[in-house]
């Protein structure tokens, strides 16, 4: 009988996934509506590079000088991952900005979220870049949108595809040097499999500012 439990499961679970991997055996017109979304996503795309080219040439701007040009975090991570069906996933998130002013700068993003669902484990790990802006404070709120990619493993299928993180969160500063990441939330897209994923993820950890 746990034999069966366990088959049942694993067939439910690639099955999911052959659906994701698939997505143009069903109809004509939801084959084109996926190409219409996949052009809008390329334009909407080049809108924000050019925004944050734009916000990068005004970081560049000769400003005062300043200190704690390096910030480096690291600790745990949460994702509520969203294929069909959703499930929580745990991990870690490591970053480092390199601040071009004390109110914005440049953020190398990477993360590693595991779990599991019927039985199979999986991974989601991204890889993100792109400008932060926060207030220069001992309370500093903070704000970023992230543009690059992630890549999903499962029962020995996997995928790497686009992804983009919005969100921001808040930083408190404990002495000169290190900060505690009290919260940061992230709206963080992945499109594997052709499909479009609309994830939550929240992290915490600690600072250090060189």
């Amino acid at each position: 009988m746990q034999r069966r439990g366990t088959s049942q499961r694993l067939a439910r679970n690639t099955k999911v996934w052959e659906t994701l991997a698939n997505p143009g055996v069903s109809q004509g017109n939801e084959t084109n509506n996926k190409e219409e979304e996949i052009l809008m996503m390329r334009t909407t795309g080049l809108r924000i590079i050019g925004l944050l080219l734009g916000v990068f040439f005004v970081a560049l701007l000769p400003a005062a000088a300043q200190d704690d040009k390096v910030e480096v975090f690291g600790g745990y991570s949460y994702m509520r991952f969203r294929p069909s069906p959703d499930v929580n996933l745990n991990g870690w998130e490591a970053s480092a900005q390199y601040k071009f002013r004390d109110w914005i700068g440049g953020v190398a993003d990477f993360d590693g979220h595991y779990g599991s669902q019927f039985g199979v484990g999986e991974s989601v790990h991204s890889f993100l870049f792109g400008p932060q802006v926060s207030l220069p404070s001992k309370v500093s709120p903070f704000a970023h949108v992230l543009l690059g990619g992630a890549h999903f493993s499962a029962g020995g299928v996997g995928d790497t595809a686009f992804s983009m993180a919005i969100g921001g969160g808040m930083d408190y500063e404990v002495k000169q040097g290190i900060s505690w990441r009290i919260i940061q939330g992230d709206y963080l897209l992945t499109r594997f499999f052709g499909e479009t994923q609309n994830n939550g993820r929240l992290s915490t950890g600690v600072i250090f500012r060189f």
